[in-house]
């Protein structure tokens, strides 16, 4: 049997991880060309995960990236659902507090990097915590 090499399924194609990595750093890319400031990447905590967070000014901004192949059920955006919406919260909420700081005290948004097939949307703001 021929090994398959780490980070490959057998086909040959990227993994999961690696795919969302490289959308990622597209997304991280298309914010610093736009003037935010890199802070972290992958944020993880029980409750979920931030896949950056950025700065804009005095602004904390957490990014969530998406991709979907094509639009068929909906699109990356269409993608962050509420329940999503609501860990990105919590996870914000302790990335925060470990900055003697939290959601009410602090400037903060929560955007979104949609990627659709090539199609590539910037959605600041996309959500709050109201």
């Amino acid at each position: 049997m021929e090994p398959v090499s780490p980070g490959t399924n057998r086909s040959g194609d990227l993994s999961r991880q690696q795919t969302g990595a490289g959308y990622e750093q597209q997304a991280r890319h298309l914010l610093e060309n736009a003037g935010l400031t890199f802070v972290a990447a992958n944020a993880r905590f029980r409750v979920g995960e931030i896949d950056l967070i950025m700065r804009d000014g005095r602004t904390w901004v957490f990014v969530e990236v998406r991709y979907r192949r094509n639009a068929r059920f909906g699109g990356a955006a269409a993608s962050v659902t509420r329940s999503k919406q609501q860990k990105l919260l919590r996870t914000a909420e302790l990335w925060l507090r470990g900055r003697k700081s939290s959601l009410q005290s602090a400037d903060c948004r929560f955007d979104v990097i949609a990627i659709t097939g090539t199609q590539v949307d910037w959605l600041p703001n996309a959500f709050t915590a109201e």
